[in-house]
């Protein structure tokens, strides 16, 4: 079996990052791409708000020009996906879904979170041209127009005083007949004027010639007086959660209610030694690039301390 210094599991922000630190440290790192080569940015249609890009560019490039970076540091990458994990002695064991395995003296968790969807056709007909799950990432191109934000909790209230900041009207679409969201925020959300809530309302697709032009809802499904009716919109804001991607790792790792994996402090440290997680997997409050990376670049820095206690 290939036993490996480094090993880094993740090809986002954190992924990459974790892989040049690792890299210049001379942990002689190898990285595992996973299901999604560059993450869940690859599927932002444009990014203004990463350091050191003054121009616009989309979360495709960004994560391209990042990956060119780690093979300028020789780093290997593999495109496989990672299956299975043995975390109860060191080194740990790591199963792929081509059935070859390695061990790794150091492992970084860098698998990011998955947003939650409704499960429509249309959610992946307008990605990138309408649809997001992430509105502090998308709400600029939303300036002055109008908007929907799906779910009725604090993310949802959250996003949807955020967008009211820059769109024009803000409607917050809600499955149950009341929100979900702490009562400081139901109040703001209520008195804000931008902001009309649709209570009892259901999504059921969306629709527009180049990009989303309006969404179809259905007002007390499966009632008396059901009402079906199109509401104009410019874009469309899935807030109904984020899943991290730690399922393999849980039975090891200790993650809080919602899977998010839990590290130690201002440390990227899990309870187990010498794993280390960064990014989204760890982050239920930020989910930014930005944040992503420098976790990737403490967890590779704590790394080598860690190879280092072992020599």
């Amino acid at each position: 079996m290939e036993h490996l210094k480094c090993l880094i599991i993740g090809s986002g922000p954190a992924g990459y990052t974790a892989a040049i630190y690792a890299s210049r440290a001379n942990l002689n790192p190898v990285l595992y791409e996973g299901m999604q080569p560059g993450g869940q940015l690859t599927i932002t249609d444009a990014v203004e708000n990463f350091p050191g890009h003054p121009e616009d560019l989309s979360g495709f490039d960004l994560m391209e020009l990042m990956r060119k970076q780690v093979e300028k540091f020789n780093v290997e990458i593999r495109t496989k996906v990672c299956v299975k994990s043995d975390l109860s002695n060191a080194p740990y064991t790591f199963t792929f879904d081509d059935g070859s395995q390695v061990t790794a003296d150091a492992v970084i968790i860098a698998t990011g979170a998955s947003a939650k969807f409704l499960g429509l056709d249309d959610e992946k007909k307008y990605m990138g041209q309408g649809v997001s799950a992430c509105a502090t990432c998308d709400g600029f191109f939303y300036r002055k127009k109008v908007v929907a934000v799906v779910g009725g909790g604090d993310t949802a209230c959250g996003e949807a005083l955020y967008l009211a900041g820059l769109a024009s009207k803000v409607y917050i679409i809600v499955r149950k007949p009341f929100l979900r969201a702490s009562k400081i925020l139901q109040k703001r959300v209520e008195e804000n004027e931008k902001i009309e809530i649709l209570f009892e309302t259901n999504t059921e697709g969306l629709y527009g010639e180049n990009g989303v032009e309006g969404a179809h809802l259905v007002h007390r499904k499966g009632e008396a007086d059901e009402r079906h009716y199109d509401l104009p919109i410019d874009g469309f804001f899935l807030a109904i959660g984020h899943k991290p991607n730690s399922d393999i790792f849980k039975p090891w790792v200790n993650t809080d209610e919602t899977g998010f994996i839990i590290t130690e402090g201002k440390s990227t440290k899990t309870n187990v030694p010498g794993v280390f997680a960064a990014g989204d997997v760890a982050d239920p409050t930020f989910r930014q690039a930005v944040v992503a990376a420098g976790s990737g670049c403490m967890a590779a820095m704590e790394a080598e301390k860690y190879l280092m206690s072992l020599n």
